[in-house]
C-alpha cells in the first residue's frame, strides 16, 4: 500500500511542474496516508501485564462478544445451508 501511495505522490509531483494544484494534491495524499493509512496498519497493542496500569487492550468481554458472534454466524450458515454443513461435518469426522 505504501508503494502505491509513494508512486502516486511522485506522479503528482512530476505533474505539478505544469500545474501547481497537483503539488497540493500530493501533499494532501501524503498527509492522509500518514494520518490514517500508516497509523492504522502500524498500531500494535502490546499485551499489558496485570501490574501495568490501564485496561487490557482486549478484554474478555470483547473476546466473548466475538466468539458469540462467530457462533451465531455458524448457526445461521448451518440453518441456511444444511447440505453444505452436513458435507463439511462428514469430511471432518472421516479424517
Amino acid at each position: 500500500m505504501g508503494t502505491i501511495i509513494v508512486s502516486g505522490t511522485v506522479v503528482l509531483v512530476v505533474l505539478g511542474f505544469g500545474n501547481h494544484l497537483y503539488w497540493l494534491a500530493a501533499v494532501a495524499v501524503l498527509f492522509l496516508y500518514v494520518q490514517y493509512g500508516r497509523d492504522a496498519s502500524t498500531k500494535t497493542s502490546a499485551p499489558t501485564t496485570p501490574s501495568s496500569p490501564g485496561p487490557a487492550p482486549t478484554s474478555y468481554k470483547a473476546y466473548r462478544d466475538r466468539r458469540d458472534q462467530q457462533a451465531k454466524w455458524e448457526r445461521r450458515y448451518r440453518r441456511e445451508r444444511p447440505l453444505e454443513s452436513r458435507r463439511q461435518q462428514r469430511e471432518r469426522t472421516s479424517k
